[in-house]
């Protein structure tokens, strides 16, 4: 990542703001992950109140450094303005400008869009200012909702890894999706 670019967040959407977490944002955070449904593929949660200001605590140090080869930010809803949920950008590979995209979203506000919403900002920031050639998102098999938002933005499944990731219940499978920086600008 360039040293000298600067911060390219916050990011507002059209019903979203996309920012850095604040310690007032602790009751919205620990609302989603807690949540069964929300944390049922992901590889951590449900949270604990410790848990849950232990990943504050990892965001605001994570914070107070830039430049930084991840940014995790909170999603909040701009009509209510609570945080529903996190988006986290990784360059993951700068020699070969790659990147990855990841996401939860409080349950309450799914099947509205806001997390494809949500996600296009990422993947528009990591491709218009990080100047990315690549960026993928990988899930659990049964997670329709989530790679149906990375079908929604474009992305095309390429690979099918049987048993890569050990979870609460067991070994996973998972979908990788990815979308290039020329697919992103066609479409």
């Amino acid at each position: 990542m360039t040293q000298d670019l600067k911060p390219w967040f916050p990011i507002r959407t059209e019903r979203l703001l996309l920012r850095g977490f604040t310690q007032d944002d602790f009751e919205d955070v620990h609302a989603y992950a807690i949540d069964p449904d929300v944390v049922r593929y992901m590889d951590w949660g449900p949270n604990s109140l410790e848990d849950t200001q232990a990943f504050l605590d990892r965001s605001f140090a994570a914070q107070l450094r830039w430049p930084r080869s991840d940014v995790n930010l909170a999603v909040q809803h701009v009509a209510d303005g609570r945080v529903i949920g996190a988006i986290r950008l990784g360059v993951n590979n700068e020699a070969t400008r790659t990147g990855d995209v990841g996401y939860s979203l409080n349950s309450a506000y799914w099947r509205r869009g806001l997390g494809t919403e949500a996600a296009r900002a990422m993947i528009g920031a990591g491709f218009g200012v990080l100047g990315l050639h690549r960026i993928w998102a990988e899930c659990d098999v049964r997670n329709a909702g989530s790679y149906g938002i990375m079908e929604k933005l474009g992305m095309r499944q390429e690979a099918h890894f049987r048993q890569n990731k050990r979870a609460r219940d067991g070994w996973r499978d998972s979908y990788l999706y990815a979308i290039l920086a020329e697919e992103w600008l066609a479409a």
